[in-house]
């Protein structure tokens, strides 16, 4: 399978599979990726996803150039065919847009290798990205005649310093993972056999949190970002109007006084 899962408690593993091809995706597996996901943010059980790769060389190489090549249909065709039609004729990149998806759930990228093109947008989608030591990330389009078209461009100038950004977008170089680390584009840097077991403590940390304060500061980072700070500072505290009379607010000053860990119900 291109894309296999495993599920580790409320954490669901998604692994790109195809180190032969540097886990690039295919129109299917970008097609299974993105029904995966819609399946993991509908899936009350999971709380936290984890997206990497198979083997040590490569996180996602983005999309296969080799079956990606101009469909016969026109683009303004595929843009305002429905969704599984627009995927047949060539607007393959809506698959991999999982911004669209409103997943209120955090996702962490554990980037194994590289991350390129489509891949390093992936991981920019990701709420959380850790890092092997030789990791790198970069946005190639331009050497391909093309631009990143599910977000690349503007979520690398809200990750990175706007300088790092434009050099990467129009020469196409990459980036380690140590300049990575460096400029803020990845939380941690671990040799590879730390990687995963890494992403899983952060996982872990996070489901051991209040369910719905979760939620709630995942909504707030996705809604806030274009957001005026007086209006981001409102919607906060309507988001903690909302958290503060549920019964997990009330059991988390509770187990603080009686210092003993929280048991969160997510209501």
């Amino acid at each position: 399978m291109t894309i296999q899962t495993e599920r580790a408690g409320a954490t669901l593993i998604i692994r790109l599979n195809r180190p032969e091809a540097l886990n690039a995706l295919d129109v299917e597996a970008m097609r299974t990726l993105n029904q995966i996901l819609r399946d993991f943010r509908d899936d009350t059980t999971l709380a936290v996803g984890i997206i990497t790769g198979t083997g040590d060389r490569a996180f996602c190489s983005g999309a296969d150039l080799k079956k990606t090549l101009p469909p016969k249909a026109s683009f303004a065709q595929a843009y305002y065919a429905p969704y599984e039609q627009s995927i047949e004729d060539g607007l393959y990149v809506r698959a991999i847009t999982l911004s669209e998806l409103n997943i209120g759930k955090p996702l962490i990228a554990a980037v194994n290798g590289h991350a390129l093109g489509g891949g390093a947008e992936i991981a920019l989608d990701c709420d959380l990205r850790v890092a092997s030591e030789n990791a790198t990330f970069g946005l190639p389009e331009a050497r391909w005649a093309s631009v990143p078209a599910v977000g690349g461009v503007s979520k690398l100038l809200r990750a990175v310093p706007r300088a790092v950004a434009m050099k990467m977008i129009l020469t196409g170089e990459r980036i380690s993972a140590e300049e990575a680390h460096r400029v803020g584009l990845v939380s941690d840097v671990v040799p590879g056999d730390e990687l995963l077991p890494t992403a899983m403590k952060l996982a872990e940390r996070i489901t051991s949190n209040g369910p719905l304060a979760i939620k709630s500061l995942k909504a707030l980072a996705d809604r806030t970002q274009d957001m005026p700070l007086t209006q981001s500072v409102a919607l906060e505290q309507l988001m903690w109007g909302v958290l503060r009379d549920t019964d997990d607010r009330v059991e988390g000053r509770t187990a603080f006084a009686e210092r003993r860990p929280p048991e969160y119900h997510g209501h």
